[in-house]
């Protein structure tokens, strides 16, 4: 007890500092540490007009787009290109929303929930509803679907299927909201009818002139000496014409990992293995499905439909016969021909589907089906028979209607009703049994019948193996390590023979690199590097690369470099058409500006104020604009004009009157305000919306890798 007596009388008062600071210290680290704190580090990949998007909500854009693309299509694997072209949308999405959300909000535009269940349940399908939920069989809307994402929301109360419905519901509030939005607008576009009045005479004359014409070619380019200063001046006078984006230039080289001979004999010597065990398997249709890298698909093909290498020896090999090996693509192949047959290459079918609500049902279904097909031979109608009775989600809106050809496919339950189409003759009917009903089916059509055949490929892909990737990296390595600077990095590759390509205008959310796929990580270093540096080595599937940086551009006006040969064409041209000004003076006649530049009087007719192009000129709308000059007219000629192609001297010979058709006001002006409200559409987002709008973009700091 003396022990903790002495401790609590000496260092009592230091005890009581050092507890008080650690509650002091809880209490503020939220100030200096939490989510708003000003050492906290921001989860925001972007922000518009003030409103943070955070890279969670971003990825789940992202994630919710990819689902939806791949329900569309049919649970493939979306593509790099299709990656970034989702990630982008998403973010634009952003964007428009949150910059669309200021402008409703200060016109007071809104939707209710009232609204948006009314879009839902309309008997005319919305434009979003048409998109998302459609038929993969018909590519029509298909109303039904909408009932099974209701019925699998509420079997299936997770975050994911909850998201993806919020999202669907954002997209058409979004949708009806601009809809109001850009309505208000199109109520103030006006085409009044004195601009009409205007046009239309406007359009009344044509003009018959006389010129002399300078082209900028009698001046040699060599002759014209241009300045970086002059051409960073005229860039500078047109700011609009030269904005560009932040974008990177590289250059790089790879080093391919190609399967070498030992790799081919390697794959070879498994797959003669395999054709061992194929010659002499019982089920040679389960053997391909469980070791071909290119799995087995069980369905007869007509000679013409086939597309594989080595064709003309395969299809008419007897059944039971194998052929190969061959290549393809990657793989090495043996072919085994299963079975030959007649078959159309096209087949239309209708049918209806019975589906017994449980086991004990199915006699009912069965005797539902006999009936129904007893009505179809008897001259019954099967599209309304299946209107009204078919259980087919995919067919029933069409009257239960298939067509198949080539490769096409329905779904797995209904493949007995496939195969009875083709083996059936026209115009017959059948009751078949399914795994989840009965279906009563009508050969409708037979189209082009032939020989098909189905055949079995055995193939086993062509891999590099680990020695050979090591030797393609050592190689990249050893250039990596050499060559530090752009100067090297050069002369390596032409001393060696190597192929040098270039990736231009990347930009700092790109993904993807033509020719090298996804390539995340090099652009990321990309945006990190300083012009002239030489990249570490990247490894990009089955292949190695180096870079090496040589532009960066930043967003805003263009640097000189970018645009030189644009500008020095453009500034060469006003210089020319100085000089042949100069030569000209100022011509009282068309024949003394003959006379003053060697160059010969010439006549356009038919030179109308509405059109920009001058016949036998081209495109020359100062000319065209010269010719309806009241301080001209037909009394003298003009002062020299710098046009498109070369300087000229115009004088009017006379104005002819056009015969036009009837001028309905009414109608013009319908087509005007149409195409008027269309390019507003259009265009008031990006072009106006958008630049007005304080957008920043971080998101290349949180995607560094693929």
């Amino acid at each position: 007890m003396s022990v903790i007596q002495k401790i609590r009388d000496k260092y009592a008062v230091v005890i009581i500092v050092l507890i008080c600071v650690a509650i002091v210290s809880f209490l503020l680290q939220d100030v200096f540490f939490g989510r708003n704190s000003m050492f906290s580090q921001s989860n925001a990949v972007g922000k518009v007009n003030g409103t943070e998007l955070s890279l969670a909500d971003y990825q789940q854009r992202i994630e919710n787009a990819q689902r939806m693309a791949q329900q569309n299509m049919g649970g493939l694997t979306l593509s790099d290109e299709q990656n970034q072209q989702i990630r982008e949308e998403a973010w634009n999405g952003f964007l428009q929303e949150q910059i669309m959300k200021g402008q409703f909000e200060e016109l007071g535009i809104e939707v209710t929930e009232a609204e948006l269940i009314d879009v839902v349940n309309s008997k005319n399908p919305h434009p979003i509803m048409m998109r998302y939920f459609v038929n993969p069989e018909t590519g029509q809307f298909d109303r039904s679907l909408i009932d099974r994402v209701r019925e699998n929301a509420r079997q299936d109360q997770t975050d994911q299927m909850a998201a993806q419905l919020q999202m669907l519901d954002r997209e058409i509030e979004q949708y009806q909201a601009n809809n109001k939005y850009i309505t208000l607008i199109n109520q103030a576009i006006n085409y009044p009818k004195w601009m009409a009045d205007m046009q239309q005479a406007d359009n009344a004359k044509n003009a018959n002139i006389g010129y002399v014409h300078v082209p900028y070619v009698t001046i040699a380019d060599s002759t014209v000496k241009v300045t970086d200063a002059e051409l960073n001046k005229y860039i500078q006078d047109h700011k609009a014409a030269f904005q560009v984006p932040e974008s990177r230039r590289i250059e790089y080289v790879t080093f391919d990992v190609v399967p070498s001979a030992s790799d081919s004999a390697a794959a070879l010597a498994d797959l003669e293995k395999l054709r061992a065990e194929l010659d002499t398997t019982p089920d040679p249709a389960n053997f391909v499905k469980l070791n071909s890298e290119l799995g087995f698909n069980d369905v007869f093909i007509s000679r013409n439909a086939i597309q594989v290498p080595e064709k003309d020896s395969i299809i008419d090999l007897p059944v039971g016969a194998m052929y190969g090996p061959y290549r393809d693509a990657n793989s090495i192949v043996y072919a085994k021909m299963l079975a030959r047959r007649t078959q159309a290459d096209t087949v239309k079918f209708s049918h209806i589907l019975l589906v017994p609500q449980s086991p004990a049902a199915d006699t009912i279904a069965k005797k539902q089906a006999d009936s129904l097909a007893g009505v179809i031979r008897a001259g019954g109608d099967i599209a309304a028979l299946a209107a009204q009775f078919s259980q087919d989600p995919y067919s029933n809106k069409t009257g239960g209607e298939y067509t198949l050809s080539g490769f096409g496919q329905l779904p797995n339950e209904f493949a007995p009703v496939k195969e009875a189409a083709y083996l059936g003759t026209t115009g017959e009917v059948k009751v078949i049994k399914l795994p989840i009903g009965y279906s009563v089916m009508k050969i409708t059509a037979q189209i082009n019948p032939g020989p098909a055949v189905k055949v079995a490929y055995l193939a086993k892909r062509v891999d590099a193996s680990s020695t050979t990737s090591t030797e393609a990296l050592s190689a990249a390595n050893e250039f990596a390590g050499k060559n530090r600077d752009k100067k090297s990095f050069d002369k390596t590759i032409q001393e060696k023979g190597l192929n040098k390509r270039l990736a231009n205008n990347l930009r700092p959310m790109d993904f993807v690199i033509q020719g090298l796929g996804n390539a995340r990580e090099v652009i990321a270093w990309a945006y990190e590097a300083d012009a002239g540096d030489v990249s570490p080595v990247f490894s990009l599937e089955d292949r190695f690369v180096i870079a090496v940086l040589t532009g960066a551009r930043a967003e805003g006006t263009a640097a000189l470099e970018d645009v030189r040969p644009q500008v020095e064409a453009e500034v060469r041209k006003i210089k020319k058409a100085e000089q042949i000004m100069a030569k000209m003076k100022e011509p009282a006649t068309l024949e003394a500006a003959a006379a003053a530049t060697n160059q010969p009087v010439l006549t356009a007719e038919g030179v109308s104020f509405g059109s920009p192009f001058v016949a036998a000129l081209g495109p020359e709308p100062r000319i065209a604009g010269a010719a309806f000059n009241k301080a001209w007219g037909t009394a003298k000629a003009s002062a020299p004009i710098q046009g498109t192609s070369g300087v000229y001297v115009i004088k009017v010979n006379n104005y002819v009157d056009v015969q036009q058709p009837a001028y309905d006001y009414k109608t013009q002006r319908d087509a005007v305000e149409r195409d008027t409200r269309q390019m507003v559409d259009q265009l008031l987002f990006p072009l106006i919306l958008k630049k007005k709008s304080e957008v920043k973009d971080d998101r290349a700091k949180f995607f560094r890798a693929n």
